[in-house]
């Protein structure tokens, strides 16, 4: 992809899919799916090296989504980017599906590794980073861990291990969405400032609005520019981003929608139908 537009429409692809998959299994994580949709879509859109036709090409980039209760969005993207068929998505979480609700690497065409157990995915990033330095490739790995994820001391352990061992192609992606499964992280395990601490813990890191793409774009080339240390984007975002009802909803990490969701749902859904199609013949 080489311009805003694009990107823009892939990621209302990814957004309106991420909906209808969960709207038609019924209940599900909204909240942390819809607030990683910016990321996935600069990741697979622009930066990362990756081909559908090949999941397994020996000289990709490697991508693993450690917040695995973010599958359903990382689903929609493989199906927007061509790894799955749109069909899969519609058997989300049910029996005999290839799309279950944490990513299965031995289920799932384009998924890396089997996550959902937090702090283990961005665990296993340091060690792919780690394996790919000492064969000398250049590939780089990318991980998107949630804010909630880093109340785990493996994730840190991790983070302190791929600093000392310079890891400068590891990207750690934070969903700062504030929110986790129980309420606020601020009110559950304070994080404080976590650009601060991770540089404290030898990265490069950086905030940026986790709902601009162009920014998010700029956080990942910038840190492509150095080569000593692995770098982490802390992603300012919102459980439910882009879907205003479910922004506004106070317990949106996980959805069992009632009548009055399922009518706003279906509305989101609607209005980006009609915006993905309006783009559809300007591209």
């Amino acid at each position: 992809m080489t311009n805003l537009a694009e990107l823009t429409h892939f990621r209302d692809q990814i957004r309106l899919c991420t909906l209808k998959e969960l709207y038609h299994l019924g209940f599900g994580h909204y909240g942390g799916s819809l607030s990683i949709v910016e990321a996935l879509a600069v990741l697979y859109g622009e930066v990362l090296r990756v081909d559908p036709q090949n999941p397994h090409d020996p000289g990709r980039d490697y991508f693993i989504l450690s917040k695995g209760h973010g599958g359903p969005a990382l689903y929609a993207t493989l199906a927007v980017k061509g790894f799955i068929d749109h069909d899969w998505l519609y058997t989300l979480n049910q029996n005999g599906t290839k799309l279950p609700s944490h990513p299965d690497r031995n289920l799932t065409p384009g998924v890396e590794m089997t996550t959902g157990s937090l702090g283990q995915g961005i665990s296993v990033a340091t060690g792919v980073a780690l394996a790919n330095k000492l064969a000398n490739k250049e590939a780089y790995t990318y991980t998107i861990v949630g804010d909630g994820e880093l109340n785990e001391g493996q994730c840190w352990e991790a983070i302190q291990f791929a600093a000392h061992h310079q890891l400068s192609k590891l990207f750690v992606l934070v969903d700062d969405n504030k929110k986790q499964l129980d309420g606020r992280t601020i009110d559950i395990c304070n994080p404080f400032d976590l650009a601060e601490k991770f540089n404290s813990f030898g990265f490069k890191a950086v905030h940026v609005d986790g709902g601009d793409l162009l920014a998010i774009r700029k956080a990942i080339l910038n840190g492509m520019q150095q080569n000593e240390k692995p770098v982490a984007i802390i992603l300012d975002t919102m459980k439910g981003q882009g879907v205003p009802f479910l922004e506004e909803k106070a317990d949106n990490h996980h959805l069992r929608p009632n009548q009055e969701d399922k009518e706003a749902i279906e509305a989101a859904i609607a209005q980006l139908e009609k915006i993905v199609a309006s783009k559809e013949g300007s591209l």
